[in-house]
């Protein structure tokens, strides 16, 4: 009888993209309300998809657009972004250098995969989307990020020295976590700092129809000095609460297009079918759900202001677009700790600290809750707040 061999389970070793990822990642998972934990975590809508969208996506299925799509995307959604995105940024735009995406993560994901090198240069704001830091460190770039003023605008001054050899500047508005919506001087100044190099612009507007400011929106692709350096990314997730859908689309220079398609195709392949054939009605049919979803969220903005002004000890925030609020908290406790707490309470937020390091000591808050979960919920969260102190 041969001899038992007794051996060790192998080793595994897994990238070295995966390592940088860990290490630099804030990003934290937050549960759906269930049961009796009421979340005001979740960055998405809570109204059901517009009909007229749900419609033709089952018309679409019935007619059998079931195969594969072309690559960049169906050709009537991209002609009809075309005419959007024309009457934003005020100058042409070739259906040839729309790319469409599973989502707004992988236009993303395609765009800065596309553009950085190990090595290179990222500036991002601090805080902001944590998504663009570890698509920065899955690339192997360094990410440089720039503290926001206490208004939690840009730090124009700081963030002119961080731009300097800079490949890529990163950022989202209105803004995830802060609400913030970048004014025009703001984007001139941004287009002035960069005139004469040749840093990237990378614009997440995916909460552009969320603006409650009083004045129009602008958008980055709208600015004559940003326009031509600039990759938009827009999803249509959060306008036409959409979330489950993964359609989204990139826009920009083609030659920093035709590298974000070779990503993506790599990636992800073609986005389906039916559901392109659903996005486009949203584009030509669903301004007026768009307009009513909007005002409820301004609607419960205001409520969820009224209802954390009355809890002591925060700092509230003045949100301008989006649907979060970003207060500071007085407690000498690490974010993840008062958001851990919180949780025992039966309600759940994100900690500020997941948004980067100056995010500590804040709360992230979405109010694209039920005005009863709101309600709630801070009522929750000032219990919680008070059994720290």
């Amino acid at each position: 009888m041969p001899p038992t061999v007794t051996s060790q389970p192998p080793r595994f070793a897994t990238a070295e993209a995966v390592a940088r990822i860990a290490a630099a990642s804030r990003r934290t998972q937050q549960p759906q309300s269930q049961g009796d934990l009421v979340s005001l975590a979740m960055g998405e809508p809570d109204f059901d998809t517009p009909e007229l969208v749900t419609e033709a996506a089952h018309a679409s299925l019935r007619a059998g657009r079931t195969h594969y799509s072309p690559l960049l995307g169906e050709p009537a959604l991209r002609e009809a972004l075309t005419e959007k995105l024309t009457g934003i940024a005020g100058a042409p735009v070739a259906a040839s250098d729309i790319l469409i995406t599973q989502g707004g993560t992988a236009g993303l994901s395609a765009a800065i995969l596309g553009i950085v090198n190990p090595g290179d240069k990222v500036v991002i704001p601090d805080p902001t989307y944590s998504l663009y830091a570890d698509l920065v460190s899955m690339a192997g770039g360094t990410v440089v990020p720039v503290p926001l003023t206490p208004d939690l605008h840009w730090d124009l001054d700081l963030l002119a020295d961080a731009l300097t050899d800079a490949t890529l500047f990163v950022f989202c508005n209105p803004s995830n976590p802060t609400g913030i919506v970048h004014s025009r001087e703001e984007l001139d100044t941004l287009a002035t700092l960069l005139d004469g190099t040749s840093t990237i612009v990378i614009s997440d507007e995916a909460y552009s129809d969320l603006d409650y400011t009083g004045r129009p929106f602008t958008s980055t692709i709208s600015i004559d000095g940003l326009r031509d350096r600039t990759v938009y990314c827009q999803t249509f997730s959060k306008s036409y609460a959409m979330t489950g859908w993964r359609v989204g689309y990139l826009w920009g220079p083609s030659a920093l297009i035709q590298a974000a398609a070779r990503i993506h195709n790599t990636f992800n392949g073609s986005v389906n079918t039916f559901i392109q054939d659903a996005a486009l009605v949203a584009v030509r049919s669903c301004d007026e759900d768009v307009a009513r979803m909007r005002a409820e969220y301004e609607r419960r903005g205001e409520i969820m202001r009224t209802e954390l002004a009355a809890v002591p000890g925060l700092t509230l925030s003045a949100p301008e677009g989006a649907f979060y609020q970003f207060p500071r908290y007085d407690i000498d406790l690490p974010a993840v700790e008062v958001v851990a707490a919180l949780r025992t309470r039966g309600v759940a937020v994100r900690p500020g600290s997941e948004f980067g390091a100056r995010g500590e000591g804040h709360l992230r808050l979405s109010y694209a809750a039920s005005r009863q979960s709101i309600t709630e919920g801070v009522r929750r969260l000032a219990d919680g707040l008070a059994a720290l102190r």
